[in-house]
Order: C-alpha cells, then structure tokens, then sequence
C-alpha cells in the first residue's frame, strides 16, 4: 500500500565546482564524516558553511590530482590499518569499544555511517593527504617538542573532556605530526586553492552556504 511506503527525499545542488555538481547528500556526509575527525570540523556555529567550504576545497583539490594523474593507488589493507589506528584513538569511538565490530557498527551507525563509505571515503582522504605531501610538504619539518606540546595542550585535554585516559605520546605522535603538517603546509594550500579558484568556477547556489569564489582561508582548507 501506498500509505505504508517511506517518503522519497529528493537532494538538491548546492554547489557546482567546475562542472562538477555538489548535492545537499554530499554536505551532509561531510558533517557526518566530521565524527572521525572532530578536531578538523567541531560543532558550533555555521557549521554547514565551514563543511561546505571543506567540501569544495576537496573537491577542487581533486580535480587536480586527477587532472595531474597524481591520484596513488590506497589498498584495502592500508586503509584497514589506518582505521584500526583511528578507532583506538577516538574518545568517543573508545567509549563505545570500537574495538570490537560491534562497537565499531555500533559507533558508525550513531553518526549515520556504513563501513563502506567510511572505507571509501578513507581511501580519498589517504589520496589527498598523498597528494598534498607530494606537492606543498617537501622543507616541511614537525620537532619531537611541536609533536609533545601538541599532545599536552591539545589532545591530553580533549581525552579529559570525554573522561577517558589519553593514548600513549608515542602511540598517536605519527598522527599528531601529521596535523601538525597539514597546518604549516595550509597557508603554501590556501594560496593554491585561491588561485584555482579565481582561475575556474566555483557557483554555490545555496546562498545560506556563502557566496560564489569566496576567500578559501579557514581552518578547514585542505578539505581531508
């Protein structure tokens, strides 16, 4: 019957980047993604927008990579490893024991995830990250005191907020070094998505999301 039938939800553009079309779904996987990353996307306020901008800067930075034939192929097997890394290190993930699948099931589900488009999308995120490195990384160097200062200001008291104990220093110090990378590389970054684009086409057509070409600097701008 008719009646007993669940509602058809239609998406909707919200952005076209050149050529490519952006969809309200996709923004929505964008917040929803944020649980694996909390730091890189906190709640608060225009929280759609900063996910929108994440978004675009992604999408730009791929169509790139593509163009540049630069997209490194990720197995399985390594994004299964950087999971399994991830889920020992997420206070909210730690709460709900995603070391066991069923944790892990249960944690992604909460945050309207499936473990195919969390591998996936981890993939893309590995790809970036690749691409990022090879293109704005090389000078870059992360001390053992900026990896240690970060750990104790930043990462020690988010594990606190949650009631959880920290993972060892030396555990997440590989992770640590990696955000600390991708905010001294972010300035070389914000300046090539800025050329990009004023070189290209960037329409948003949900004025509740910013304007079109709008200035990429934020804290969100490599969009992994």
């Amino acid at each position: 019957m008719a009646s007993a039938q669940r509602p058809v939800v239609l998406d909707s553009v919200i952005a076209v980047i050149n050529g490519d079309v952006l969809l309200r779904s996709d923004l929505q996987t964008e917040i929803d993604m944020a649980a694996l990353q909390p730091l890189s996307l906190p709640p608060g306020k225009n929280l759609e927008q900063r996910a929108a901008r994440r978004l675009i800067n992604r999408t730009l930075i791929l169509q790139q990579m593509q163009s540049q034939g630069m997209a490194k192929a990720v197995s399985d097997e390594e994004v299964e490893k950087d999971l399994t890394a991830l889920r020992e290190q997420l206070p909210d993930c730690r709460k709900s024991d995603c070391k066991t699948q069923a944790g892990w099931a249960s944690f992604l589900a909460e945050h309207g995830l499936t473990q195919s488009e969390v591998v996936e999308r981890w993939r893309q995120r590995m790809q970036l990250l690749n691409f990022i490195d090879t293109r704005f990384r090389a000078g870059v160097r992360i001390s053992r005191p900026d990896i240690e200062d970060y750990y104790n200001k930043t990462l020690v008291p988010e594990f606190k907020k949650e009631n959880v104990s920290a993972p060892p220093l030396d555990s997440v110090s590989k992770r640590i070094e990696e955000i600390l990378l991708q905010q001294q590389v972010n300035v070389l970054l914000q300046d090539w998505l800025k050329n990009l684009r004023d070189q290209g086409s960037v329409i948003i057509l949900d004025p509740a999301l910013g304007q079109s070409n709008p200035n990429p600097d934020s804290d969100e701008g490599d969009g992994a």
